[in-house]
């Protein structure tokens, strides 16, 4: 059934797309503060990493290029920078400065004298490992490897290069890139990412991890002689639910279990300072890039675990050790009331959280902060709702913009305003963002747009291209963004309050902020959206099952039957920790929870929208409900996008779901004023 259900959808992606775009309802003609919109979010300037030089006088970082649509392209660059008075910038390149190639993934040798990175400039699509003098001049290829390579980290001395090598891959590895297409007969052929050592003097690289068990993570030892590894037998894309920590002998390739099935997701391996405690973080997760949950420790040669913040109400989501002992001193970084924050990992650092403007990473995702060896020094890339993303560096308490990419980018919403409010599962928070050009003696309608995950949050954050939702406040809306219980921010503990609840709970604390924000501003409360992609999706198809408060909906690689669903995406492994138990073996705590169950109570017209090869919430999801709404006689519209995954890749598509998201919601909630 696969490969033909595979070839039906990519039939419907191109018939139903031709035929949404000559039935769509588009704006007829663009005003300038939509322009400003689509500018804001397609222009900016993207940085994938900020990482200072362990001895604290260089930061480098990778940017992307803005493509010749206007949008960010697949070519990224890198920059050295200094941190002394005169702040001199260079480009590190393996081509040369008047060409480009996707270039990143780059980490500091632990004397700051080099940097390894990765390039395709010689074979486009090919990366491979390089070095580079920091100071500029000589250039070392040092692979030759056909398939994916992702990234590199030095030994601490300076002897060897670990990166994580997928041999032969035909795709980049993640769920969240489009799916390869099954034909013929559907085998579990799957490809293992291994970690690889690279010899810089010599350049021979050997596969270490056994060929049968895909790894996610590493971090060296502090001796070098050993690394610790997050790492699953299997499907990478799925199995990363289950991974356990091991460490494996740099020489020998020799592995020992630590925590070989942890009971939780884990993510962020780190050594301690005297080679005797790994610490990590681990908790409810829903996607492999965002980890997210509390900070635990364990011997390296395994043991009992201890949970270092089990009631801190901050979700970590990076780690670094200041020094060793019992307790160790760790300092984290992660999620708190919608921004990051950093704490010591300790009982009790409540009143010991250190918070900043909006968000900061050296990632495209989760909050993390690049720290010198001496932790006097730190790099980032620094964001908010008002400010684009430029790299900062220096002290925390004195940091220093190196970066002015995005100056010329102002946003094309109004002031966004943190709210709270109470439900039955504690303190909610969540962001309002007004109008562009508010009038307080106007009523506005509303759109709610509900996060991914559900393991994730809303942040102070500039929106990109993916961030259709934010189109919206261009044309005279409201957006809300609430972060219900199950999202990241307010402790583990709420982080699981979803669990055997999807829909219920969780819409409850929504509709509860979008009452809150009804009192805090002139919302039309006869004016209300939905939307959301992923989790969000699938709560925008539950949420119209349960109130018709909404007048109109737009659903974004959304599922709308949970049995089915166990048995169509790629990642069922995410369900059981959710549900409790797999779909064959509870059927009915999945119904319980399916819109597709509640679909004869929908009155919302609802777009729905999502990639032909999407892997995490694969498109018979969504032709599903909309054939529902279709039969039922609802108002909707279903547009499949060809060759895209649950992120989509083609910045064509992601202009269209912004044109189409605007129309629809000014047809029936602009229409009914």
């Amino acid at each position: 059934m696969r490969p033909i259900l595979a070839k039906v959808c990519e039939v419907l992606a191109f018939v139903l797309l031709a035929a949404a775009c000559v039935a769509a309802q588009a704006p007829s003609k663009a005003s300038s503060a939509h322009d400003d919109a689509i500018h804001a979010l397609f222009g900016v300037h993207e940085f994938q990493q900020a990482e200072i030089s362990p001895d604290g006088k260089l930061v480098a970082w990778v940017e992307s290029l803005i493509g010749p649509d206007g949008a960010p392209s697949d070519n990224s660059v890198i920059y050295i920078a200094d941190l002394g008075p005169h702040g001199i910038v260079r480009r590190i390149t393996a081509g040369n400065r008047r060409t480009h190639a996707a270039e990143h993934d780059l980490a500091w040798s632990p004397d700051s004298k080099r940097l390894a990175f990765l390039s395709d400039f010689v074979d486009t699509g090919q990366l491979q490992l390089y070095v580079v003098d920091a100071a500029g001049g000589h250039m070392k290829k040092l692979t030759q490897l056909k398939g994916f390579l992702s990234t590199p980290g030095w030994s601490p001395d300076g002897k060897s290069i670990a990166v994580l090598f997928t041999e032969n891959a035909p795709r980049q590895a993640g769920p969240l890139v489009a799916e390869t297409p099954d034909e013929g007969v559907v085998s579990e052929e799957f490809y293992e990412q291994r970690l690889t050592i690279v010899d810089p003097a010599t350049a021979r690289a050997r596969q270490m991890s056994p060929g049968d068990m895909y790894v996610y993570e590493f971090d060296w030892s502090p001796d070098s002689k050993r690394l610790a590894i997050t790492a699953a037998h299997g499907n990478g894309d799925d199995n990363w639910y289950i991974a356990g920590l091991f460490t494996i002998d740099a020489a020998s390739g020799a592995m020992h279990d630590v925590q070989p099935r942890p009971g939780m997701q884990i993510a962020v391996p780190r050594w301690s300072p005297d080679g005797q405690q790994i610490a990590f973080i681990g908790g409810l997760m829903s996607d492999e890039p965002i980890p997210g949950g509390d900070v635990y420790i364990t011997p390296a040669e395994g043991g009992a675990l201890r949970n270092l913040t089990p009631d801190v109400k901050m979700t970590a989501t990076s780690l670094e050790f200041l020094s060793a002992g019992d307790p160790p001193e760790i300092e984290f970084t992660g999620i708190s009331d919608g921004i990051t924050a950093i704490a010591p990992a300790q009982t009790g650092v409540q009143g010991r959280i250190t918070f900043l403007k909006g968000r900061a990473a050296d990632g495209p995702f989760s909050p993390e902060i690049s720290f010198s060896r001496d932790h006097e020094k730190v790099a980032m890339v620094r964001q908010s709702f008002s400010e684009p993303p430029e790299v900062w560096a220096g002290e925390l308490s004195h940091l220093t913009q190196i970066t002015h990419q995005n100056e010329e980018l102002k946003p094309a919403w109004g002031e966004a305003k943190s709210l709270h409010w109470k439900t039955d599962a504690g303190e909610v928070q969540g962001w309002l963002i007004y109008p562009l050009g508010f009038d307080p003696s106007k009523k506005y309608p509303l759109v709610v747009a509900v996060h991914g995950g559900p393991a994730w949050s809303h942040m102070s954050t500039w929106p990109d291209q993916w961030a259709y939702e934010f189109a919206l406040p261009s044309q005279g809306y409201f957006l809300f963004l609430p972060n219900p219980r199950g999202s990241y921010g307010r402790g583990e503990k709420f982080t699981q309050a979803n669990v055997r609840d999807f829909g219920y709970g969780d819409f409850r604390d929504i509709l509860a902020g979008v009452d809150e924000a009804i009192r805090q501003a002139p919302v039309d409360p006869n004016r209300l959206g939905i939307t959301g992609w992923s989790y969000g999706g699938y709560m925008t198809m539950w949420g119209i099952t349960q109130t018709n408060r909404f007048r109109a909906a737009m659903a974004g690689a959304g599922l709308s039957d949970w049995l089915s669903y166990y048995g169509e995406n790629q990642i069922d492994q995410w369900m059981p920790p959710y549900f409790g138990a797999t779909v064959y073996d509870d059927p009915a705590v999945y119904a319980k929870s399916s819109p597709i169950n509640f679909v004869k109570s929908v009155r919302t017209p609802t777009l729905i929208v999502v990639g032909d090869r999407d892997g995490e919430c694969p498109s018979p999801q969504s032709y599903e409900f909309w054939h529902a709404l279709k039969t039922l006689g609802v108002p909707t519209q279903f547009v499949i996008y060809p060759h895209e995954g649950h992120m989509f890749a083609d910045p064509a598509h992601s202009r269209d779901v912004i044109e189409r998201t605007i129309a629809w919601f000014d047809q029936y909630l602009k229409a009914s004023k």
